[in-house]
């Protein structure tokens, strides 16, 4: 015990002396806290200070639990949407957003990849991102064409908050209230109820899980709230992995990301489970990762917010913490209808993306590029409530549509893939 103490005086740079001699006469825990003492007033100056709120606002969801927030660039009065993504290694702003608000980007030779290519990027160099409350300065913004998300959507998406801001600030999302804040780092004591996270941030977030279906394989993947699904997995991780049925029917489907669009299979898997929290029956989407933005095996694929967001999460990346407390969207049913054809919002009107063959929408006879007036006698060209009714598994349909200058009516049965 005496050796113990010799030894810890030392590495403190305290002088034994006479306090050696009066130790004898104490327990072993009085030791530890002496030892602890000798060191206090360097501690002290690393102690955080709690850490504080800074500003609280409203957050709007679109399909998938996509969360969009607002913020003004600088000194202009316009208010942009911004996707909060944590699948994003900085911060962006779309091409078009630049042009109407006249800024001059810096060309470089820098790349960003995405699920549907890579390209290289301008940069906007120490702009302010100003919140109510909150202006964020010295960020460095890449431009990159956004056009296809503003489709998807049905609303202008003026660009992307990632990592470059999520990094400075603790960062809580309540889906019950619709509302996001932004704290100062410090000590935070994490509310009763939920889990604590430890992923790995090195700019993206990795994060450990399960998935299962025949057999049980535990891996990482990308902590995304910025994709709208519940899991993309990548075509490699499935093929090694081997714990999928073999007898599962898979559905063709179109999807969206950086670089444009890109052909998918859909299915479902029997669990994921994230932390102690499971879900039963996950529709998966599963890719060829041809850019490598999984770094496979690194990565599996991703998590998306379809599944993240049934739980309220505190993002405190300066700790490496994700902390998730499941709310009132836990229990609610994933979306297992197929209809086989794709919506977008373009130049005002809703058109039809990829017709899937072998679809519901192909038996009936609509074709890419079929304009859409009306779904279940519903004429108010929100794309955001067309794309609701079309996720009800088992459910007929009715669209009424344009096709080459003629108006007609067309009625289908959505599957279901599970």
């Amino acid at each position: 015990m005496h050796r113990l103490f010799w030894t810890n005086c030392l590495k403190t740079g305290s002088q034994p002396g006479m306090r050696m001699k009066k130790i004898v006469l104490f327990t072993g825990c009085i030791i530890i806290l002496l030892c602890s003492s000798t060191s206090l007033a360097a501690q002290e100056e690393f102690i955080e200070p709690p850490s504080r709120q800074l500003t609280s606002m409203p957050f709007s969801q679109f399909t998938g639990g996509i969360v969009i927030i607002q913020a003004k660039l600088g000194n202009f009065p316009d208010t942009l949407n911004f996707i909060l993504d944590t699948g994003s290694s900085g911060i962006s702003l779309d091409s078009i957003t630049v042009d109407y608000l006249g800024l001059k980007p810096t060309p470089t030779e820098r790349t960003i990849r995405g699920i549907a290519g890579i390209r290289k990027v301008s940069f906007l160099f120490n702009q302010q991102l100003k919140f109510p409350d909150l202006i964020v300065d010295s960020l460095d913004f890449h431009i990159n064409d956004y056009s296809i998300l503003t489709a998807v959507y049905g609303e202008r998406i003026d660009g992307i908050i990632g990592y470059s801001v999520f990094k400075r600030y603790i960062v809580k999302l309540d889906y019950d209230s619709l509302k996001v804040s932004f704290w100062t780092k410090g000590t935070i004591r994490y509310p009763r109820g939920g889990y604590l996270l430890k992923p790995t941030i090195n700019m993206l977030v990795a994060q450990n899980l399960r998935v299962r279906d025949v057999e049980a394989v535990a891996s990482r993947f990308l902590y995304d709230m910025g994709a709208g699904v519940c899991m993309l997995l990548t075509r490699d991780f499935i093929a090694d992995s081997n714990f999928i049925d073999k007898r599962r029917k898979y559905f063709k489907k179109e999807g969206e990301g950086l670089g444009g669009k890109i052909d998918m299979d859909l299915t479902v898997i029997k669990e994921v489970k994230l932390g102690p929290y499971k879900f039963r029956n996950v529709p998966i989407y599963i890719f060829d990762d041809e850019n490598n933005v999984t770094n496979y095996p690194y990565m599996g694929g991703l998590v998306g917010n379809d599944i993240l967001r049934r739980f309220n999460v505190i993002l405190n990346y300066s700790k490496n913490d994700i902390y998730i407390t499941p709310n009132s969207h836990f229990l609610e049913p994933f979306d297992y209808s197929y209809s086989g054809i794709e919506l977008y919002l373009i130049n005002g009107q809703i058109i039809v993306g990829d017709v899937a063959k072998g679809s519901p929408a192909e038996a009936v006879g609509l074709k890419e590029g079929d304009q859409v007036l009306a779904v279940n006698k519903n004429f108010s060209q929100n794309l955001n409530q067309y794309k609701i009714a079309l996720q009800s598994p088992n459910e007929k349909v009715q669209l009424i549509i344009r096709h080459e200058g003629d108006i007609k009516q067309v009625k289908f049965k959505l599957r279901t893939i599970l």
